[in-house]
């Protein structure tokens, strides 16, 4: 993307807790610094997980030009044993504390740009210090509708209610009742609370940075933007893909010497993100999957959340005569991955994964047919997203709060039709030409955070 030459903005960025959310602050904090823009960092200590605290401090090291601010959240009262829920919490009640820090900032800040998790806290400490506030969306547009209309369903107590089959929001396609989050059907839980006041608190944000390309989404980013789902948000500003920043001196790369041997497109990618634990019962079920669809395949297996020790061996999860008969067909990484290093490999033909944003887009940027499996949060509607967009395929029946293990002959049925579905690896192949389009120079994505940064300059000349 190109460079803001003249008095480039200084920008401070403000994310909440998880990897999900903490990846793209650190991959738009290096897009900024890469147009000349002054960057500030803002984290939250201490942090939910050693991973985070890993991969900030390795970041603020290969990028020294970047400032950073850490402040000492307020301490909770357990109301959840989700660390996440309450790391969401106590941000908020601590976000004031950062106004003495940012009113002192040189140069002086520009705007800040903030998780959606803060929208109500930040809201007054931009307003008072006189500079815009946009929030940094890390979802899919469809999931960003139903968090801004979320006040508006629970004002309703029959909108999520099981005799219904789908929940309707205005302007847009509705939502199968099973793809709604569980707590959101319960108002009085704290992730559903935390939530709607961040959606009341998104009229105040100056605009709403989304990472995604208008060709991913057009029908729900035309009526988002149009104001038929509310008529008093900021508009969303789609600048994604998002450039990739992984940091690759404390990622294993054991995997390359062997991926790097495989055929063009022959290997399937298996990768449930930082916050999905599969059981022991589930892994051998996806063992035998791999194992029965006869393609070679690359797979990162954690078993636990990324707040949690992860100490199991691979030898403790999987029977030796596993590895013996696959020796030659496969590989499995339990460390980190540099995921987009992955995807870009010219082995890969399939990425098998839970449709966590940060990864739906990383494959979209470079045309990766998905299986999807999506396991919590906004998952099961990004892989909705992910079909009508032609990305990828998704079995409904697999997981998302359903009991019972999916087996490994469906496993194996469906890694086969993602290998072998050519009219699907040519639909997926043009999502990664659009998404191309849209970051290179001249595209509709590079414009729009051209726009944003030149606005910031002009406002601060």
């Amino acid at each position: 993307m190109s460079k803001i030459t003249a008095s480039p903005p200084h920008i401070a960025l403000l994310p909440s807790a998880g990897m999900g959310h903490l990846t793209p602050f650190l991959r738009l904090a290096s897009m900024l610094s890469s147009r000349s823009c002054t960057v500030t960092l803002i984290t939250a200590s201490p942090s939910v997980s050693a991973a985070e605290s890993s991969h900030i401090s390795f970041f603020l090291s290969q990028h020294p030009q970047v400032k950073h601010i850490e402040f000492q959240v307020l301490p909770s009262k357990p109301t959840t044993d989700d660390p996440f829920f309450l790391q969401f919490e106590a941000t908020n009640r601590s976000v004031h504390l950062l106004y003495p820090s940012l009113a002192s900032a040189s140069p002086p800040l520009s705007a800040i740009f903030s998780d959606f998790a803060v929208a109500p806290s930040i809201a007054p400490v931009a307003a008072d210090l006189g500079i815009p506030n946009y929030i940094i969306s890390t979802t899919s547009c469809k999931f960003f509708c139903l968090l801004a209309y979320l006040p508006v369903l629970l004002s309703d107590p029959l909108s999520f209610s099981s005799s219904l089959s789908e929940v309707s929001i205005p302007g847009i396609t509705p939502l199968p009742l099973p793809s709604i989050p569980p707590p959101f059907k319960n108002p009085n839980h704290l992730f559903t609370s935390l939530t709607a006041a961040n959606a009341q608190a998104l009229s105040k944000a100056k605009g709403i940075l989304m990472n995604i390309f208008d060709d991913f989404e057009p029908e729900t980013l035309a009526a988002i933007n149009s104001g038929r789902v509310l008529d008093n948000l900021p508009p969303i500003l789609p600048i994604g893909p998002l450039e990739t920043f992984e940091p690759k001196k404390e990622l294993d790369q054991s995997y390359l010497p062997w991926l790097d041997s495989q055929p063009a497109e022959s290997v399937v990618y298996v990768s449930f993100g930082s916050r999905t634990a599969m059981s022991s019962a589930q892994i051998t079920e996806l063992s035998k999957g791999l194992e029965r669809s006869g393609y070679r395949f690359l797979w990162v297996l954690k078993t636990s959340k990324v707040d949690k020790d992860d100490k199991e061996e691979l030898k403790d999860l999987l029977e030796e005569s596993f590895f013996d008969r696959t020796k030659n067909k496969g590989r499995i990484v339990k460390g980190w991955v540099s995921q987009q290093d992955i995807l870009e490999h010219r082995a890969i033909g399939g990425f098998l994964n839970h449709c966590g944003w940060n990864s739906v887009m990383e494959a979209a940027r470079k045309g990766i047919p998905m299986l999807a499996w999506p396991q919590h949060g906004d998952q099961s509607v990004n892989a909705e997203v992910v079909e009508k967009a032609g990305l990828g395929i998704w079995e409904r029946k697999w997981g998302w709060g359903l009991e019972g293990l999916v087996s490994g002959e469906e496993i194996g049925k469906k890694i086969v039709e993602l290998m072998e579905d050519e009219k699907l690896r040519g639909l997926a192949r043009k999502v990664g030409e659009n998404a191309g389009k849209a970051i290179g120079i001249g595209g509709k994505s590079e414009k729009v955070l051209t726009e944003v940064l030149e606005y910031l300059e002009q406002k601060k000349n």
